[in-house]
């Protein structure tokens, strides 16, 4: 039985990734940091229906001694890097917060990982965020990296470590540079399931309107199961690199408004205002990715549309509320 160690276990991706390798007979390490609320960060993970299957361990990204231990007693085969400080409105009101755990995290990692097992294959969550002020309409390997927050700053940090470390040391370190991906399982403070989770209770008249920020920002949006299959994919490879993963299609804040609305029988116009306080203090205005590398050499094809991502969120929205009213 193979072994993987997934840091972020308990977000949504690391919730997804342990579903999948528990289905393909891995054995799954999560790494989990300690807190006061430690009886509550096992929902998504419980959610799947998985949380029992899952071995949870104590330890921290910026504890690289935590670090060199887990590896040395469980050895795992593969590892993937998926913790971070991640929610990008944060980062600037917590921008050293972010750097040490976003970025020093990953590096702690690489050199735990370097330490005690070189030979283990690592990934590396990278972010299209670090495109940011997209030097090219549509964002590829090659494309120049313009950083627009204190996240994508640190991102970039902990991705070209993970590039140095595989150049340095022969380490088998592949970066995933993923765009966005959302599920039920996302967090409530994203755009996205802010967008959802509004829905449901304004259908429900638990709310009449729901505040925004930018409408005009348009993201490449996928589902984290589609995402997750390409992080496994990658440390699949002979030989290790970086891959962008996207569905090359970009749409705006606005336009996911009107299809999660329309998918209550509602109109978003009705019920959505833009407040100032809620914009980034440096926009991202478009990010368009081209997979055509993962495509080509892993095999990685994208299986959910927005429109049923988004429907799948809503009905699981719905679902909630509605639990919570007839409790």
């Amino acid at each position: 039985m193979p072994t993987c160690l997934i840091t972020g276990v308990t977000g949504q991706d690391g919730a997804y990734l342990s579903q999948m390798m528990l289905q393909k007979g891995y054995r799954v390490i999560g790494l989990l940091r300690r807190s006061a609320s430690s009886d509550q960060v096992g929902e998504r993970l419980r959610w799947l229906g998985i949380l029992d299957a899952v071995e949870l361990v104590d330890g921290n990204l910026v504890d690289l001694s935590s670090l060199i231990r887990i590896f040395q007693k469980y050895r795992p085969d593969e590892v993937y890097n998926l913790a971070a400080q991640s929610f990008v409105a944060a980062s600037w009101n917590q921008p050293l917060l972010t750097g040490q755990v976003t970025g020093m995290g990953a590096a702690n990692m690489l050199e735990a990982a370097r330490i005690a097992l070189p030979q283990t294959r690592f990934y590396q969550a990278s972010s299209s965020e670090m495109f940011g002020l997209a030097q090219e309409t549509t964002q590829n390997e090659m494309t120049r990296f313009y950083p627009r927050s204190p996240y994508a700053v640190a991102k970039l940090y902990a991705h070209w470590m993970t590039v140095n470390h595989r150049e340095s040391f022969g380490m088998h370190a592949s970066c995933g540079i993923l765009f966005n991906h959302e599920s039920p399982l996302r967090g409530i403070e994203f755009v996205t399931r802010k967008i959802t989770d509004g829905v449901a209770r304004i259908k429900l008249g638990l709310a009449r309107e729901l505040p925004l920020g930018n409408l005009e920002a348009r993201r490449d949006w996928g589902h984290s199961r589609d995402y997750v299959r390409a992080m496994w994919l990658m440390l699949r490879q002979e030989t290790a690199g970086d891959y962008v993963v996207a569905t090359g299609r970009t749409t705006s804040v606005r336009e996911f408004c009107r299809i999660a609305f329309a998918g209550a029988g509602l109109n978003y116009e009705d019920h959505v205002t833009t407040h100032q306080d809620l914009t980034r203090p440096a926009e991202v205005d478009v990010l368009h990715g081209d997979a055509s590398k993962a495509r080509r050499e892993l095999g990685w094809e994208p299986t959910v549309s927005l429109e049923d991502m988004i429907a799948e969120m809503l009905e699981a929205d719905l679902a909630r509320h509605r639990a919570r009213l007839q409790a």
